[in-house]
């Protein structure tokens, strides 16, 4: 059945979703009952037990040991015999690691070049040829040491009235900087804070230590580091404590805003947006509705020469091998490969599993396995080429389909998106995630729509139509391009409005 003859009330052939031919389950639309009888691509099959909504449902019988395929890709096997009609999840389908014989690209796409003409954005030019879509000053905390007082400087705005073009003065506390060692833990924390103050949505910072951690402010000052003519450095130490350092920081604040305040926004191409793609708290519907409808908004992008950016390293785990065949050469191929491989590794030290990432709350809302999970994440990347495989925090230059190596864990992925550049950010869910981030926009887009009902005030588009057949995938991807473009201008997202503002860089070395 496609997607396009979903009727809103359930009949026979419209409550449950086979995505592939060669799929041997199929998707309840609605939650079926035992008895109940489906129509799927014109077979009649009688429901055995109880699925719920977004849960799969057997098609044809499936030996043990047997794939389950799903997106016409194998998402597990089957752990004992099953029926026609029964109810397939963790009881009955197991997962196992897969080998893949990678198909690599045989040639090189090329870097585009941007259009000549095209959709444009009301943004804010950098110096380094970046736009922002929002106009921040940022208090970053060198250590967890300054984090309290960072807090306490951007509280003191609270209530009142800032300079014209100034979005506001965000706080980035954290629990880190102080007890690392040196080496590649340091130095992604210091790549992921200095992408942060470097960031084209904050017109100015202060970097904020307490004088004697081991992340110190030096690192972000000085010759040779950006934008040092917008970034103020200073600790609490050598301030004279946490009240002096607020005052003090609130008069190199003043400056701030004063240059701040005199930029506008100018009319920029859509060439200079960033999207970061992210999904948590997904469901089932996740790979059927808002994922592939983002993916059409991250191939509109790349035609027009912006930025999408895939993250969630977890979850490309069972769809990797459909991401290299999209690499733009084989050296793009191999890193994105490298990033896969050297996470197995990652989590071998800690006895972990790709297939610990589903939450509960991914199982409820139908998920069964990492590799099902995966195969509907990649969705939100499109089908344009991936033009680079960034590692986390770096800075992101191509145009086009990007991947970044980051975890699944929300607030740590969008940190490193947002340290990459990412000047917005697209995040799909089907549980309900109310995830933002201090100096970005983030547009959170509903699977379906029980739970966008529920949660209006957090969701900005509502996905779910698609699987209720009142819009097609390529008219909501439309309406997320549309909303970026207006997002960019200046339009607040749900999570803005609210308030919402994580941030957690990742820490990946030891305490000391």
């Amino acid at each position: 059945m496609s997607l396009l003859e979903i009727t809103k009330l359930p009949t026979a052939s419209n409550s449950a979703i086979r995505l592939h031919g060669g799929d041997n389950i199929a998707v309840a639309r609605v939650p079926l009952s035992p008895g109940q009888v489906i129509e799927v691509g014109g077979e009649r099959v009688e429901v055995r037990s109880a699925v719920p909504a977004g849960h799969k449902v057997a098609l044809r019988p499936i030996a043990s040991s047997e794939r389950v395929v799903r997106y016409g890709q194998t998402i597990g096997f089957a752990k004992q015999a099953i029926a026609t009609g029964d109810h397939l999840h963790t009881h009955n389908v197991a997962f196992e690691e897969l080998d893949f014989e990678y198909e690599f690209p045989a040639s090189e796409i090329a870097i585009p070049v941007a259009p000549a003409a095209g959709p444009v954005f009301l943004g804010y030019p950098r110096e380094d040829g970046r736009a922002g879509t929002r106009n921040y000053i940022a208090v970053v905390a060198a250590s967890n040491c300054a984090a309290h007082t960072a807090e306490l400087i951007a509280h003191s705005y609270d209530g009142e009235t800032l300079p014209p073009n100034v979005d506001g003065v965000v706080a980035f506390p954290h629990g880190e900087g102080c007890g690392h060692s040196e080496g590649p833990d340091t130095a992604q924390l210091r790549r992921t804070l200095g992408g942060v103050l470097n960031h084209p949505n904050v017109s100015g910072a202060i970097i904020l230590g307490l004088g004697c951690e081991v992340n110190q402010i030096d690192h972000y000052l000085g010759k040779g580091a950006p934008r040092t003519d917008r970034l103020v450095g200073m600790t609490l130490q050598a301030s004279g404590g946490t009240r002096a350092t607020v005052a003090a920081a609130r008069q190199a604040i003043g400056g701030l805003m004063e240059r701040a305040s005199a930029e506008q926004r100018r009319e920029v191409p859509a060439s200079k947006i960033v999207l970061g793609l992210n999904c948590g708290g997904s469901d089932s519907f996740s790979g059927i509705t808002a994922n592939p409808a983002l993916g059409v908004c991250s191939d509109k992008l790349a035609a027009v020469n912006a930025a999408s950016v895939l993250a969630e390293t977890t979850e490309c785990f069972g769809a990797e091998h459909l991401l290299v065949k999209r690499a733009r050469n084989r050296a793009v191929a191999e890193r994105f490969l490298g990033f896969i491989g050297s996470y197995k590794t990652y989590l071998r030290q800690w006895g972990g599993s790709f297939n610990d990432n589903p939450s509960p709350g991914n199982k409820d809302g139908g998920l069964t396995t990492i590799l099902e999970k995966s195969l509907g994440a990649a969705a939100k990347a499109g089908t344009s080429p991936m033009m680079d495989a960034l590692d986390y925090a770096e800075r992101i230059v191509a145009p086009g389909f990007n991947f970044m190596n980051t975890p699944g864990y929300d607030p740590v992925s969008l940190t490193g998106l947002a340290a990459g550049g990412c000047n917005l950010i697209a995040f799909t869910t089907g549980r309900g995630s109310a995830i933002g981030f201090p100096t970005i926009p983030v547009i959170k887009i509903a699977t379906n729509s029980a739970m966008y009902r529920r949660m209006q005030d957090n969701m900005d588009v509502n996905a779910g139509r698609i699987a209720d057949g009142e819009a097609t995938i390529e008219q909501i991807g439309q309406e997320i391009f549309d909303l970026v473009l207006r997002a960019a201008s200046g339009e607040r997202t749900c999570a803005e409005r609210l308030g919402h503002k994580e941030f957690v860089p990742w820490r990946i070395g030891p305490y000391l």
